[in-house]
């Protein structure tokens, strides 16, 4: 069966009761498939690193609805369980609908709902929450019962018991406030993974939570994996892609950036890149590692280069072997965050300005807050696009860009894409050149497979950096660093 976890707002403790059931499922020696709704990327390692399995995301925007529907049925199925967090409220989609949203996931894939409220301030005003949600639609959703989190005391437990019970809506559990349930977040969400260096002590924890404060008779049930479905029984990987490629003589080296600066990336983009005949390689600018040798391309996905401004701007040798890798016309792929280390000047969260790889005439600092889905239409025909070509991405920043006057480096065009979104009028966006495409948009490659397609292809005519191994060589080691923290893949 499995069940979709969701709230009526961010906050409310989804991703809390997705971890103490991922933790109580190792405990006991069960697989668990876990499943995300939405862009997210933060929630997914955490529930990764608890599950023991790279945790998947379903988002009908960024993908498609066949996608979804195989990536749950293939990846749940080879489970014992499985669940799948929500997004924000259980019906906040795109802009003020639901599309796209955590009850239109529901519904899509005939889950019931367990809905996690955050009950520190309430009493009887409980059931005209719940109820709404229960009722409200569409997309209709079967509500399965309710989790409470927050809950102080004993009479406050009675109280909000009735307040469901007079609906005739199970209560599954109370959670208690405390600090061990506490997950500290920045201003993009949670902290990552790796910045819990107590999360393997807090695993038998959370275990021992759920078991004491969690009716696992009626919640645990709701954990069965989904039965294998004949129709949906190839790898969603196989599907996209269609006839397997012809084998390459041997796969193509790409250069990934994989730290605590650069983390934020899809399972889906290492195994299309994988099924395509390349050889993804991680590669830490933070360790001021130089490029892998033989490297074919570069990647730079998003993630936390503003919080680590300094330290890039002192890796004078990986800047530099990005600087050599784009002016030797190797394809360079940044999303995001990594775009960031593409400009001449990053500010971190105190203001202060570091030098980056200058490959593209902006600097950036802290502005407002760019949220959104966003429709992309390609405005040329570039490294990764061709022009009229439209997507779906998704935006989430905090760090604006200020382009200065000087011509690019590397790039001999702005405007990217034409973006349009709720509340955000269209304009242009991003850089494109033959080997360049950089740009704020998040993709998933799943729901855009000639992205990887393309990527693959311009990296097996590149050519690779013929100083590469002078780098590390004997007088010249790569250094190493204890920065390097999240760049496992």
């Amino acid at each position: 069966m499995s069940c979709l976890i969701a709230a009526p707002t961010s906050g409310s403790g989804k991703t809390l009761l997705s971890l103490l059931l991922a933790a109580l499922a190792r405990q006991r020696g069960l697989s668990l498939q876990p499943f995300k709704v939405g862009p997210d990327y933060l929630d997914p390692q955490l529930l990764s690193q608890v599950a023991g399995r790279p945790c998947r995301n379903l988002d009908l925007l960024l993908c498609s609805p066949a996608w979804v529907r195989r990536c749950f049925a293939w990846h749940g199925s080879r489970c014992d369980l499985a669940l799948v967090e929500g997004v924000m409220g259980l019906f906040d989609g795109r802009g003020p609908s639901s599309e796209g949203s955590s009850a239109a996931v529901a519904a899509l894939l005939d889950l019931p709902v367990v809905l996690v409220v955050e009950a520190s301030r309430q009493a009887g005003s409980l059931a005209a929450l719940v109820r709404g949600f229960r009722d409200h639609g569409p997309p209709a959703v079967r509500l399965a019962g309710v989790v409470l989190n927050k809950v102080s005391t004993p009479r406050h437990r009675a109280l909000l018991a009735e307040a469901l019970e007079a609906i005739g809506v199970p209560l599954l559990g109370v959670l208690p406030a405390a600090e061990l349930l506490d997950l500290p977040s920045r201003h993009l969400g949670l902290v990552s993974a790796a910045e819990l260096p107590d999360l393997g002590a807090r695993v038998p924890r959370w275990a021992a939570l759920a078991a004491e404060h969690l009716d696992l008779t009626q919640l645990w049930p709701l954990l069965a994996a989904p039965p294998r479905h004949d129709q949906l029984a190839v790898d969603p990987i196989a599907w996209l892609l269609g006839p397997a490629p012809p084998p390459r003589p041997a796969p193509l080296p790409l250069a990934i950036a994989s730290d605590a600066a650069f983390q934020f990336r899809y399972p889906e983009a290492l195994e299309l890149l994988r099924a395509l005949g390349a050889d993804p390689q991680p590669w830490s600018p933070l360790a001021d590692h130089p490029l892998p040798q033989g490297s074919r391309a570069v990647v730079l996905p998003g993630g936390y280069p503003e919080l680590w401004a300094a330290e890039l701007a002192g890796a004078r040798r990986a800047l530099a072997s990005l600087r050599q890798a784009a002016a030797h016309g190797l394809p360079l792929v940044a999303e995001c965050g990594g775009l960031l280390v593409l400009g001449r000047q990053l500010a971190d969260a105190q203001g202060h300005r570091h030098a980056m790889a200058g490959l593209l005439p902006f600097s950036a600092e802290r502005g407002a807050l760019s949220l959104g889905y966003r429709d992309a239409i390609a405005a040329a025909d570039g490294l990764l696009t061709r022009a009229g070509e439209r997507c779906c991405g998704h935006e989430f920043h905090r760090w604006q860009l200020q382009r200065d006057g000087a011509g690019p480096v590397v790039a001999s065009r702005f405007g990217l894409w034409q973006l349009e979104g709720w509340g955000c009028s269209l304009h242009e966006e991003g850089w494109t050149a033959p080997n360049v495409h950089a740009s704020w948009l998040h993709l998933h490659w799943a729901g855009c497979p000639e992205i990887p397609r393309r990527l693959v292809a311009a990296a097996a005519t590149a050519v690779p950096l013929p100083w590469a191994d002078a780098f590390c060589s004997p007088a010249n080691p790569a250094p190493s660093s204890s920065v390097n923290a999240g760049g496992s893949w």
